[in-house]
């Protein structure tokens, strides 16, 4: 019987150690790395980053659009640059979904992913330079720089089928906006730092005129009504006018807490702005973020990073694409 015991304890000893290498083994299949690049392309990062800036130079509106590539690849599904696929050979661009209207500077990627491969040929993946340009734009933009890590690779499909699913759109509740942002792990604070995004760029009248058509939202500044109304004078603008508004009239290219100040002034663009101050779940940390703009760097930063992880391709999953805008061949 003892000896029975004993056998059964080493069988256990042995199981246990397996079962721990395997998770391990299996946990360190999903881990991204900071530097990942740095024996197969020791420069891409600052490849990347010359790239970044000597576009912003001369497009200064590339490094919001950095951003915002981020957030609509990442937050449908994974991480994986899916995002940038056209519509070819079978697959169905993401692009194509009301959620990526007035996206732009995609050819821009292109002349990024360029020079990382000259540099080395089919190795850096279009997913890590979505990533990493992101990071490099937000400093562009008046953040500070973060320590974003690599390894991720490209999706070999589309999710233009879970696009509408996946993306808040501006009409939505604030409950709904907070439960897609916690499905991917960033909490109510991270979500209302990067809902800060808005602070840089400009809206569409497309989507805003619902909040000034037949009547003026009663919850917009009356002042900053009339200015959104000079701005967008049809009810039924053309989505193909240059026909926007600026989120910031006082900082528009700096990615600051004048966004939180300005909504808490009733001078937000969309819905979900103005719901961020009414919401009690949001409001205090609107208030926050309006007083201390280290907070809101230092917010927007940890969930840039946690949106920028979320569910890579790893290792032997994916591929790395040669053009980012097809499948390998």
């Amino acid at each position: 019987m003892a000896r029975n015991r004993s056998e059964f304890s080493g069988y256990s000893s042995i199981a246990f150690l397996f079962l721990a290498l395997l998770l391990h083994f299996y946990s360190g299949r999903c881990d991204l790395q900071l530097s990942y690049y740095s024996e197969s392309c020791p420069r891409a990062e600052e490849i990347i980053k010359q790239e970044v800036i000597s576009l912003y130079h001369k497009h200064g509106n590339t490094a919001v659009s950095w951003i915002r590539n981020l957030f609509h690849d990442c937050i449908v599904e994974s991480c994986d640059a899916s995002l940038l696929l056209e519509t070819a050979n079978g697959v169905k661009s993401e692009k194509l979904s009301p959620r990526s209207f007035g996206m732009r500077n995609f050819k821009y990627v292109d002349t990024i992913k360029r020079a990382v491969e000259s540099e080395c040929p089919q190795t850096v993946s279009c997913a890590d330079i979505v990533a990493l340009s992101a990071r490099d734009g937000f400093v562009l933009l008046g953040g500070p720089h973060i320590e974003v890590k690599t390894g991720r690779r490209d999706s070999k499909e589309s999710h233009a089928g879970t696009v509408e699913d996946s993306i808040p759109n501006h009409n939505d509740s604030i409950s709904l906006v907070l439960s897609r942002f916690q499905s991917i792990g960033i909490d109510v604070e991270g979500t209302v730092a990067l809902l800060g995004a808005h602070s840089v760029g400009r809206v569409h009248c497309v989507n805003l005129v619902n909040r000034l058509y037949p009547t003026v939202d009663p919850t917009l500044d009356p002042d900053y009504a009339e200015y959104l109304k000079r701005r967008c004078p049809s009810p039924e603008p053309d989505p193909h006018a240059v026909e926007y508004a600026r989120n910031d009239l006082e900082t528009p290219m700096v990615l600051d807490n004048m966004y939180y100040k300005n909504i808490l002034s009733h001078k937000g663009l969309l819905l979900v702005d103005q719901q961020l101050v009414s919401d009690p779940t949001t409001s205090p940390f609107v208030e926050k973020m309006a007083d201390d703009n280290g907070y809101f760097l230092d917010q927007f930063s940890r969930a840039l990073l946690l949106l920028s992880e979320n569910n890579p391709l790893t290792e032997d999953d994916g591929e790395i694409r040669k053009d980012c805008r097809y499948v390998n061949i």
